[in-house]
C-alpha cells in the first residue's frame, strides 16, 4: 500500500521537473522572439544582434518546450510554446515559399561552357575570404565549375589577390575592381564582362570601402550596378558602429539612378530589423526570393559547430529575380560561399 501510494507523488515530481524545463525553454524562446521584434535602435544593444542572428533556432526550443509541457500538463506553457512556434513559422516561411522563379531559359544559359555575357542571366557568387586565408584555388574552381559571371569577395589581401591571379581567375573573370579603406583588408568585384564606372566605395560606408561597377545585360540594353558589401561585425565595443554601417547601407534605397545587386557579408540576417529596413519595399533577399530553404553561411571553420547564421546575402533590386541559391564550403574561411542565378528583365 505504501509503495502504491508513493507513485502519484513520483509522477507529480516528474511532472514538476518537466514543467520547470518546459517553462524555462519557453521563456528563452520568448526572449528570442522579443529580441527579433525590437526596433533597430534597441537591437544594437550589447549582444542583442548575436541573439537575433540565431532566431530560427528558437523554433526548436519552443517545440521542445511544447512537448515537455504537454507531458507535464502545463497547458499555459504549452499554449505559449505553440504561439511562439507559429510566430517563427510566419517569420521563416519566405525561405521555403518559392517566389517568381527563374525563366525557363535561365538554367541552360548559365550552364554553358563559356557564359554568355550578352544575355539576361548570370550566375553570381559572394564570399568573405577571412583576411585572405580562404583557399584561392577552390574559389577559382568554383568560378569555373559554376560558370560564375560576377564575383564579390570580402576581406581580401594583396597576397590573396596574387594567389587568385596565380590560380587563373583572370581566365574566367578578367575585369575587376578591388579597394581597401585601411590598406590591409579590402573588398572586390570580378566580372566576365567589363565593369562600367567602377568606384572604390559605392556606399560611402564607415565600415569599409564597398566597390561598385556596372554590368550590362540583355545585349547592353539593361545596366545592373553590382556592389561588394562588408559591414561592421557586431561584437563587444562595436555595437553602435554595426548599426551605423547598416544605416549607411540602408541609404542606398534612395539611390534611384541605377538598378542594384548587393553581394557580400552584411553581418546581419533577415531577422535583424536593420537588414529588413535596408530591404524596405525596394530590395529583396535572393534566398527568400528563391524559396529553397535557409542559406546558413557562418561559421564554417569550427568542426563541432554547424553553420547557424545566414549573414551573407545576394540582394536584388526590382526587376531582378533569383533562383538556384546554394552555399559551398571553401577551406580556410569562416564563411561559406553563397551562389545564385539571377535573371534581369
Amino acid at each position: 500500500m505504501a509503495a502504491a501510494a508513493s507513485q502519484p507523488y513520483v509522477h507529480k515530481g516528474r511532472h514538476r521537473i518537466l514543467g520547470a524545463f518546459a517553462g524555462l525553454f519557453a521563456f528563452v524562446a520568448l526572449l528570442g522572439a522579443i529580441a527579433r521584434m525590437l526596433p533597430e535602435s534597441l537591437q544594437s544593444l550589447p549582444y542583442v544582434p548575436v541573439v537575433v542572428s540565431v532566431t530560427p533556432w528558437f523554433t526548436l526550443l519552443a517545440a521542445l518546450a511544447l512537448m515537455l509541457a504537454l507531458v507535464a500538463r502545463c497547458w499555459g506553457v504549452a499554449l505559449l510554446a505553440l504561439v511562439l512556434i507559429g510566430v517563427q513559422i510566419w517569420w521563416q516561411t519566405p525561405f521555403f515559399r518559392p517566389g517568381e522563379g527563374l525563366p525557363a531559359g535561365a538554367n541552360n544559359a548559365v550552364s554553358s561552357v563559356r557564359p554568355n555575357t550578352d544575355d539576361a542571366y548570370a550566375r553570381v557568387m559572394t564570399m568573405n575570404v577571412y583576411k585572405g586565408h580562404a583557399d584561392a584555388r577552390t574559389i577559382v574552381n568554383l568560378v569555373r565549375d559554376q560558370h560564375i559571371e560576377v564575383l564579390a569577395l570580402q576581406e581580401t589581401t594583396d597576397a590573396f589577390i596574387a594567389a587568385l591571379k596565380a590560380a587563373g581567375l583572370g581566365d574566367y573573370l578578367p575585369y575587376s575592381q578591388v579597394s581597401s579603406s585601411d590598406g590591409v583588408y579590402g573588398n572586390g568585384l570580378w566580372s566576365a564582362s567589363p565593369l562600367g564606372n567602377p568606384v572604390d566605395d559605392e556606399v560611402d560606408s564607415s565600415a569599409s570601402f564597398m566597390p561598385g561597377g556596372t554590368v550590362q545585360f540583355n545585349g547592353s540594353k539593361t545596366a545592373i550596378r553590382f556592389v561588394s558589401v562588408h559591414t561592421t561585425s557586431p561584437k563587444p565595443g562595436m555595437w553602435e558602429q554595426w548599426r551605423r554601417s547598416q544605416d549607411e547601407l540602408g541609404m542606398m534605397r534612395t539611390r534611384t539612378d541605377a538598378h542594384y545587386v548587393f553581394m557580400g557579408d552584411f553581418n546581419a540576417t533577415t531577422d535583424h530589423t536593420a537588414f529588413r529596413n535596408f530591404l524596405g519595399t525596394r530590395f529583396r533577399d535572393a534566398a527568400q526570393e528563391a524559396g529553397h530553404g535557409f542559406t546558413f553561411t557562418w561559421p564554417q571553420n569550427r568542426p563541432h559547430i554547424p553553420a547557424f547564421a545566414g549573414i551573407d546575402h545576394v540582394v536584388l533590386d526590382q526587376g531582378i529575380t533569383a533562383g538556384q541559391v546554394t552555399v559551398a564550403h571553401v577551406p580556410g574561411s569562416d564563411h561559406a560561399a553563397l551562389l545564385a542565378t539571377i535573371a534581369v528583365r
